[in-house]
């Protein structure tokens, strides 16, 4: 499990070195979640201890979003200030969300094969 970890700390950090030298937008642990993702499509099966090191931290995930709710809380007085256009900005990328989603699903996920008398009936 610590090497799982291990190896996950060690994609953020290349990805905040890439990050860092190329001056680039992304923060680095997007870029290093980016590069654990090519690593594992071309190792093509993912190790044991990776899923276990995954399924270990999605079961505790919800410990993550203490830092953010803590966050939250010290910008109030900007929520108060600015509530509206967040609230906007939140609900449209909801919604923008939902409708990507979905199309995404209808294109990848296999269409059900009409039975020769699923027409006929009445």
């Amino acid at each position: 499990m610590i090497a799982a970890f291990a190896l996950i700390l060690v994609c953020q950090l290349f990805g905040e070195v890439i990050s860092e030298l190329f001056d680039l937008p992304v923060p680095g642990p997007v870029i290093g979640l980016g590069l654990l993702f090519i690593g594992l499509i071309v190792k093509r099966h993912p190790p044991k201890v990776l899923t276990d090191a995954a399924d270990n931290l999605l079961i505790h995930f919800s410990l993550l979003f203490v830092p953010a709710g803590v966050g939250v809380v010290t910008q109030l007085d900007r929520l108060r200030g600015d509530w509206l256009p967040i609230t906007a900005a939140l609900i449209f990328s909801t919604l923008l969300a939902m409708v990507l989603t979905a199309l995404l699903m209808s294109k990848l996920l296999p269409k059900p094969k009409a039975s020769v008398g699923d027409g006929d009936a009445k």
